[in-house]
């Protein structure tokens, strides 16, 4: 038997407008926009379509009440521009008792999702992953 990873899931209460900050923060597609339910996937063509999960947002009654207990680390080219422009889209800060010599970045999504901005890999770290 095989298990293959389809897609995360965020709860969500419109998945329309979230799943649209999540494809412009990650130059992702919108394949399909409901009122329940929306779905993106990778930019078509790119290194990630076919590779990475799917992202589905699913309309659920409650709103967020604590820190996620699953979150996405996202490892950008260069993490103060990355930090900014999620800012400039809607996202915030937050302190979830990171410590101070932290690489990363802390964040949520419009919704209140946290996501991690990671620092980015030095030269010599991408040439061992080639």
């Amino acid at each position: 038997m095989t298990l293959n990873w389809q897609c995360i899931v965020v709860d969500c209460d419109d998945p329309r407008q979230l799943a649209a900050w999540w494809a412009e923060l990650l130059g992702w597609r919108l394949t399909h926009a409901g009122d329940d339910e929306s779905v993106l996937e990778p930019a078509e063509g790119s290194p990630q379509d076919g590779v990475s999960p799917d992202m589905l947002f699913v309309k659920v009654p409650e709103g967020k009440a604590a820190k996620n207990r699953l979150h996405m680390d996202l490892r950008p080219d260069d993490q103060a521009a990355e930090v900014a422009r999620a800012e400039a889209l809607g996202a915030t800060r937050v302190d979830l008792g990171r410590p101070d010599d932290a690489s990363w970045v802390t964040m949520a999504d419009p919704e209140g999702n946290e996501f991690c901005i990671l620092r980015a890999f030095t030269p010599e770290e991408l040439a061992t992953l080639e």
